[in-house]
Order: structure tokens, then sequence, then C-alpha cells
């Protein structure tokens, strides 16, 4: 009896397990190249409940970071500004600019007699004031992995600028995420601090640049000034897993 099938019909199967397994690669090469926090997080810039200009308190006014971030050289983490940081300034700028009315609502709470005194029995922290609203709910941006272990204080007493990670904040309107912060890039700077690194007066300045002379590049005097520092400070970052994965 004649086959009802072509031969060439067996080798279906193969050719179907060969190109299943192309696809497969193909489509995990992808997602492994391109979702990677230089493709997913890089521009990531959300909507603040609060229009906050970095460009003009940072870059115009010429406010310090650590005025508002005040723990980035003191703590593991950079906190977010609470609602006073910004009524020290704007109980007196703009103290009735609605844009601000989330700030004023966590600032004063449940205080109505916001230019008054508070009665003895209103009055329950002694301080003249009603128990602080809710917190503004900022929106985060900057955020590495739970499992990765990240000391800003550390970083920033070496002499690592906010501008490395951050980016120009003082010239963005609206935050944005500047770079990918992904292992990658950690352990490009970790293998050639020298490249970072700036004076301690230097850090918050972010339009800082080192001095050169014509003789020399630009990138070729930070890595001289570089490993000055480098030397002077012992600065001598990690580069097994256990530097970041604790």
């Amino acid at each position: 009896m004649r086959n009802i099938f072509p031969r060439w019909t067996n080798t279906i199967p193969v050719k179907l397990i060969i190109s299943l397994g192309l696809i497969g690669g193909v489509v995990t090469a992808g997602i492994t190249y391109y979702a990677t926090p230089k493709y997913t997080r890089v521009g990531y810039q959300p909507s603040q409940p609060v229009e906050y200009n970095h460009e003009f308190h940072a870059g115009q006014l010429g406010l310090d970071c650590r005025y508002c971030h005040n723990g980035a050289d003191k703590s593991s983490h950079a906190n977010i500004p609470g609602a006073n940081t910004c009524m020290s300034c704007h109980k007196n700028v703009k103290a009735d600019s609605p844009l601000l009315e989330p700030i004023r609502n966590s600032y004063f709470g449940e205080d109505t007699n916001r230019d008054g005194q508070l009665s003895e029995e209103e009055d329950i922290n002694g301080d003249g004031l009603l128990t602080s609203g809710p917190a503004v709910p900022w929106v985060r941006i900057h955020k590495t992995p739970d499992y990765v272990y990240f000391n800003h204080a550390i970083h920033v007493n070496r002499g690592i600028s906010c501008v490395e990670c951050h980016g120009r904040i003082d010239q963005m309107e609206v935050v944005h995420h500047s770079e990918p912060l992904s292992m990658s890039f950690c352990l490009e700077c970790h293998r050639k601090p020298e490249e970072s690194l700036r004076p301690m007066d230097e850090v918050t300045n972010l339009a800082w640049q080192v001095q050169h002379n014509q003789e020399e590049s630009k990138d070729l005097a930070q890595i001289h000034a570089g490993l000055k520092i480098k030397e002077n400070w012992g600065v001598n970052p990690p580069l097994s897993c256990t530097g970041c994965h604790r």
C-alpha cells in the first residue's frame, strides 16, 4: 500500500523542535538584553503630588542637596524631605499657593486655626500644633532591588557626587531616572573609582569639573586627581558578590 504522507513529513517534528528552540532562544536573549534597568528605568519620570522644580531650587537658588535630603551623607538611605523642610521656606514664600496644598495639609494636619493658638485640649504635644497630617505621597524614582545593599553615606563621604548616579538634577525641572543603576553600572565604577572621585567639598556641586591644562584632557586630569583621592582615602571598592549581596 502506498504511503499517504510523503517521506519528508517525517522531519517535521525535528524541524518544529529546532524552530521552537531558536524562537525561544531569541526571545530569551531579547528579554535578557532589553529587560534591564538601562531600558526599563532610564527616562522614568513620574508625576509628583507637588510640582517641585529642581532646576530652580538646586540650580538657580543653589540649594545644597543635603538641605532636603539631609540623610544622604549620614545614613545608608537618602531620605525624602518631610513637610516641615518645605515649610521652613514656604511659610513665608508663596505660603498660600494652591500648588502647595498637599504640603500644608501634611504640615498642619488637623490644625484649622493655622495662624492662632491652640487650646490646652487641642495642644496634645505641647508644641502649639496638632498632630501632623498624612505624609506627602511622593513617588519614588530611584530604587535598587531589595537584594542589593547600597549605602549612601559611604559613597558620599568618599567623594562620589550625587551626579554620578542621579545625573544633573540641578538642570531637571522634573526629575527623571538618568542612570541605569544596574550591576554593570555599579561594577564599572567600582573597578575604576578614580574616574568618579572628587574633593569632598565639591560632592554636591553638580556642575563641578576638574581643572586641567591644554596638555592633558579633562578625562586624564580627572583620573590623576581621582587616583590621589583614592590613595589618600584608601578607597578600595569591593568587586566580589558579597560587597552588594549580603
